[in-house]
């Protein structure tokens, strides 16, 4: 029986652009699990009732509901440990560094390149609820939130930390990928499904633009044939 993923979709139900659902798609992909996506937009929360709270990712593994992309990958590692892991050993804490730096240091740049497309890549009916909702959180019109230069500069600037790891091993985990490959990864999948600047985010000469390729390549292709403005 397959696990039901609740995944973010946009006005276009085929585009699936949540950082955190990637983690969760590509983390399932890396346990080689068969999974069945719900598509859930903004203003469908009535489809998660069932999990007690209201974000996405959650999955629904027989009798078993879990949210937050993070304790999704723990039961993953616990459910199916005769799998891949996603925290090979002693990699947890450092694992939790790489996601909380991705959520604090390179979201907000990236905000500042895309805001306005997300606005245009969410279902029509969910726009009052996400300009008024982003707009209460940074205090500014979206309209005076966006500076894609600017913000490219910075989103480059704070990938420092991934591109000398990056020079010495094909992956942040090192020889293969692992949750902390997908917690910043989810962040380029989160360019790609909603904003043709995700073209432009990265150098072609770039240590991390190779191995955003090879994460693109991964799982028999699940990201880059995924639909997205910026593919």
């Amino acid at each position: 029986m397959a696990i039901e993923m609740f995944d973010l979709a946009g006005g276009d139900e085929a585009l699936r652009f949540s950082p955190y659902c990637w983690r969760t798609r590509m983390a399932l992909a890396h346990k080689g699990l068969d999974v069945a996506t719900v598509p859930v937009r903004f203003g469908e929360k009535h489809k998660i009732e069932f999990s007690g709270q209201k974000l996405v990712p959650v999955i629904r593994d027989g009798d078993k509901t879990v949210s937050d992309s993070w304790a999704i990958a723990e039961y993953l590692d616990s459910a199916y440990a005769d799998r891949p892991a996603l925290f090979p050993a002693g990699s947890k804490a450092l694992t939790s560094f790489v996601r909380h730096w991705t959520q604090t240091r390179l979201s907000l740049p990236l905000m500042r390149v895309m805001l306005m497309d997300i606005y245009e890549t969410i279902d029509p009916a969910d726009r009052d609820y996400f300009r008024t909702s982003r707009e209460q959180r940074f205090g500014k019109k979206l309209e005076e939130m966006m500076a894609p230069e600017e913000g490219r500069t910075a989103f480059n600037a704070e990938l420092a930390p991934a591109r000398e790891v990056l020079k010495e091993a094909p992956f942040l985990n090192g020889d293969a990928p692992a949750f902390a490959d997908y917690c910043l990864f989810g962040i380029f999948m989160f360019a790609r499904g909603v904003s043709p600047r995700a073209r432009t985010l990265l150098d072609a000469t770039d240590t991390v633009y190779a191995w955003r390729e090879r994460m693109l390549d991964l799982h028999n292709g699940l990201a880059r044939n995924a639909p997205g403005k910026g593919a």
